[in-house]
């Protein structure tokens, strides 16, 4: 879930735009029975005992662009993420999504929008942010989640800073949000430059005409495709102002470095958040370790 590159990058339809806040009711239904689902797995998500940290760090008024990290299959970050800020705020995240999704037609199509996703573009990015609106994007989109072995955790941005540009022009600060679990629910069985990871990209390539998308052979349990069971550690970090200093006068420098500093930022929490994970015996999810299962510090406010 990205912006994509400036160049040649597709248009957002008048029709895409209004859209954004202006639901049809069969949207508008589905979207309250997911948020009474989600109301409704607390308990579910709590037996696992996700690691989530941060929470208190998000602005109050839920005026803010998350800006996260995809992995190898794109799943657990999109519903942990949305999910634990609607928890703490009571706000509905809305995950910039790549454009396949975003363009879905049918029951697959409002799903998506109940979800609150829409199109990852410049255009919608701003309209939500107009109507003060809780924004969610992966810069790394798509490409992201293919890991080869020795990838787990990387960001792969290729330079994109749209997020940043958006984000200083509606005065929106960032959140850089970290996940680490996903990654290892499969284990790659090979390296990206590895003969077989060269003849991976090679099928890829010639399939969708993109190398960097190819998926690699994984494992599970043993040599079967059975999920490893995972704890997923979750970090919400400090936020990130995008207000342009006084004096300023090299806007393309500002957004670098908004984008760079969000980078290391995010790369920062993800380094922390394998740190803790190293250590926690609950971290394949063994009930014999619950009680020493690593936990998020308690805020100094709330400590006193």
């Amino acid at each position: 879930m990205g912006f994509g590159p400036p160049q040649g990058r597709p248009t957002v339809t008048d029709d895409e735009i209004a859209a954004i806040m202006n639901q049809p009711p069969r949207v508008r239904a589905l979207r309250n029975a997911l948020g009474a689902t989600g109301d409704a797995i607390d308990p579910l998500l709590d037996l696992y005992r996700p690691y989530v940290t941060g929470l208190d760090r998000l602005p109050r008024d839920g005026r803010f662009l998350l800006v996260g990290n995809h992995t190898a299959f794109g799943f657990a970050e999109v519903l942990l993420m949305p999910y634990y800020t609607r928890r703490e705020l009571g706000v509905r995240v809305r995950p910039l999504a790549e454009r396949a999704l975003g363009q879905m037609t049918g029951f697959g199509g409002d799903l998506v929008a109940a979800f609150g996703g829409v199109v990852g573009h410049p255009d919608t990015a701003r309209e939500l942010m107009r109507h003060n609106e809780t924004v969610l994007v992966f810069p790394g989109g798509g490409r992201e989640m293919p890991k080869f072995k020795g990838e787990e955790y990387q960001l792969k941005w290729d330079g994109r800073s749209g997020f940043a540009r958006v984000a200083i022009e509606s005065g929106y600060p960032i959140v850089p949000v970290g996940l680490v679990g996903s990654d290892d629910v499969y284990e790659p069985l090979f390296e990206r430059d590895s003969t077989l990871g060269r003849l991976s990209q090679s099928i890829g390539e010639r399939l969708g005409g993109r190398s960097d998308m190819a998926m690699p052979l994984v494992r599970g349990i043993g040599p079967t495709l059975i999920p490893r069971p995972q704890r997923m550690y979750l970090e919400f970090g400090e936020p990130i102002s995008t207000t342009v200093p006084a004096g300023t006068t090299d806007h393309a420098r500002w957004v670098e470095t908004v984008k760079t500093t969000t980078q290391q930022a995010l790369e920062q929490i993800l380094t922390d958040l394998q740190e803790i994970r190293a250590d926690d015996p609950y971290r394949n999810l063994n009930p014999l370790a619950w009680s020493r299962a690593a936990q998020p510090p308690v805020p100094v406010s709330r400590a006193i």
